[in-house]
């Protein structure tokens, strides 16, 4: 048995959603943007963020994995979905829902520049900074959390949590 301790709450989500969207629009002024939404756990801040953003919003959608079933990163990145993507020319915001170690933020910088991207910068809700294995550039950071292993808001326990409002640390093994 587990239980979700409260970490985030969803008034804050919201708050800081509306800042990264106002900047996000601030910083793009005038030109067409393309979210790359990294499915699955970052669907729910994706759709949040985008309805935000006061521009000609594009989207488009990749998975990739370097948990497997695990949950201890392995390092090695591999992509699910989709074979080919259309970004070529285009400014493109990198949608996470959590950088932990690094791996797959920085694996995705380097796999989108042989698309040919106008830009490329990564937006997270959740930074892990203690954890950070691999170097990697947050251009739009929601909030720096620590160690926890985090549910809600879009992230999962075994298909689970993944719905809550807010964003709460998992505790295992409670009665």
């Amino acid at each position: 048995m587990e239980k979700v301790q409260p970490l985030i709450s969803a008034q804050e989500i919201a708050a800081r959603v509306k800042d990264l969207a106002a900047q996000i629009t601030q910083d793009y002024a005038g030109k067409t943007v393309t979210l790359l939404c990294t499915l699955t756990g970052g669907v729910v801040f994706f759709t949040d963020l985008a309805r935000e953003i006061k521009l000609d919003v594009r989207a488009q959608f990749i998975k990739v994995s370097s948990y497997g079933n695990n949950s201890i990163s392995d390092g090695k990145i591999r992509l699910e979905y989709p074979e080919k993507l259309d970004l070529q020319g285009k400014d493109v915001i990198i949608v996470e829902d959590i950088v932990d170690m690094g791996y797959t933020a920085r694996w995705l910088r380097e796999f989108l520049q042989n698309e040919s991207p106008a830009s490329v910068r990564l937006c997270a809700l959740l930074d892990k900074p203690e954890r950070r294995v691999a170097e990697v550039r947050i251009d739009y950071l929601g909030f720096a959390i620590p160690d926890e292993f985090v549910v809600g808001y879009g992230l999962d326990y075994a298909q689970r949590y993944r719905f809550l409002p807010y964003v709460g640390k998992l505790i295992k093994d409670v009665d």
